[in-house]
């Protein structure tokens, strides 16, 4: 909800959402949630949105799993601080258990890096630390509600570490490159270039 000129930063998302004619929503809330379902009510800019509420932190991976209740089969994950501007169809690959939207980045220290096999494979994450040159995780994911059948979890887990990085080597997890639009409001300075960017 943080705003950016005037509308909260999810409104630039759902905004792309309608221009990729993406007809329903779920929204994965928890600690102020009002504010949100206040805002978006039950359908915003023609999408329909459901929400799924989180009455205690269930961790990324928890939060997904809790939302997919709500889905029939497949979805699009986003996360909802990041902006990456791709065609989400092009993401989908049916081979695969998860596909992930990849950004390659030059010169950053605040991410980990991901690296492909010559199939797209992803078959290493990285830890952060500074790199000249590397693709990251763009927060945008294309998998199936049936993920969640083949995998034991509990309640509360952490989908980077409890899936993607421990089922690294037992799932087929894809990668895609887009070297398109992002941006990450996670930090002061990009928050602000958000605001000219978004104009």
């Amino acid at each position: 909800m943080a705003p950016v000129n005037g509308k909260p930063f999810l409104h630039y998302i759902f905004k792309e959402l309608q221009h990729q004619k993406i007809q329903q929503a779920v929204l994965s809330v928890g600690h102020l949630k009002e504010v949100i379902q206040d805002y978006f009510q039950d359908s915003y800019l023609g999408i329909s949105i459901q929400y799924a509420v989180e009455h205690e932190p269930l961790g990324t991976g928890g939060g997904i799993k809790h939302a997919f209740s709500l889905v029939k089969d497949d979805a699009f994950v986003l996360n909802g601080d990041t902006f990456f501007d791709i065609e989400l169809s092009k993401l989908k690959n049916a081979d695969a258990d998860i596909s992930i939207a990849l950004k390659p980045m030059f010169n950053f220290d605040r991410y980990g890096t991901v690296e492909l096999n010559d199939e797209q494979r992803i078959i290493s994450f990285n830890e952060k630390k500074h790199c000249e040159h590397g693709l990251i995780n763009g927060g945008i994911y294309y998998f199936r509600k049936s993920l969640f059948e083949k995998i034991a979890t509990d309640r509360k887990f952490s989908f980077e570490k409890d899936i993607l990085e421990k089922h690294l080597h037992d799932l087929n997890i894809h990668g895609s490159i887009f070297d398109n639009y992002f941006i990450d409001i996670g930090i002061p300075e990009d928050y602000e270039k958000a605001k000219v960017d978004f104009k």
